[in-house]
């Protein structure tokens, strides 16, 4: 019996969303099902991605080149990392549907797409295109209504207090 795939969207300006994808990840993986995550705008070297990478049947791509927040970013760097950010995009998607993948994650997408490093149309026409059983996850700030209304599950952090605001940077192990 094939499972519907369903379509999660974390957003929202709170911590959590890619904790929340990648403990789905977690749970996918640790049910013995092939799981795909994408970062984009992120190098794929925080703790739950060095642990998931480990993993079998999980494969973890990232797309941010040069290492910056896109604010900082120069014209030639953001055409760099744009390039990046489609090519991964493109891998991720390629290889979840050759490989059967249970779950794919496009973790910071919304920002990949508000940042113009990939276009909406490639990523609807995923959703829209994508194997029966596959489950997206889609996490960022800001989502489009194209990718709210194609939702199934959508989960907005809402910020209230942050550690930032008092200036303490990311902590390893518990932020990155």
């Amino acid at each position: 019996m094939s499972e519907t795939g369903l379509v999660h969207l974390y957003c929202g300006e709170g911590k959590g969303k890619t904790t929340a994808a990648m403990g789905l990840a977690l749970r996918c993986a640790g049910r013995g099902h092939r799981v795909v995550i994408a970062q984009f705008l992120k190098d794929g070297t925080s703790g739950e991605c060095r642990i998931l990478a480990g993993l079998e049947g999980v494969t973890l791509l990232s797309a941010n080149p040069v290492r910056k927040f896109s604010f900082q970013m120069t014209q030639e760097e953001k055409t760099q990392t744009a390039q990046a950010v489609r090519r991964t995009f493109d891998a991720a998607c390629a290889f979840a549907v050759r490989e059967g993948a249970r779950l794919i994650v496009l973790d910071e997408v919304c920002a990949a797409l508000s940042c113009g490093f990939l276009e909406e149309q490639e990523v609807t026409d995923f959703l829209d295109a994508r194997p029966d059983g596959m489950e997206v996850v889609l996490t960022g700030r800001g989502p489009s209504e194209a990718l709210q209304v194609r939702a199934d599950y959508i989960t907005e952090m809402v910020k209230r207090r942050h550690p930032f605001d008092k200036g303490i940077a990311a902590r390893e192990g518990i932020e990155l």
